[in-house]
């Protein structure tokens, strides 16, 4: 399940070229994933990266997550009282 949704996360990234002939991507509907690489591939690597660890973090923080192609990340709220 998660690498589905990895890929659909990758699928909807852009990408763009700088003015300093670097390349910007992001993943819109992730906020904060953000990439920035002297070649696409290395941009592309980068953004994956980067999605990874927003991934993580947000599960480690009970953050809701954006449902991709129908997938969804669902990460149980913690009672007040247990936090």
């Amino acid at each position: 399940m998660l690498s589905e949704y990895i890929r659909a996360a990758m699928r909807r990234a852009t990408y763009e070229i700088l003015k300093d002939d670097t390349f910007f991507g992001r993943i819109p509907e992730c906020p904060g994933v953000l990439a920035n690489a002297p070649t696409l591939e290395a941009c592309r690597e980068e953004l994956a990266s980067v999605l990874d660890g927003w991934i993580i973090l947000g599960i480690a923080l009970h953050h809701d997550f954006p449902v991709l192609d129908g997938i969804e990340i669902v990460v149980p709220k913690v009672p007040a009282e247990a936090a």
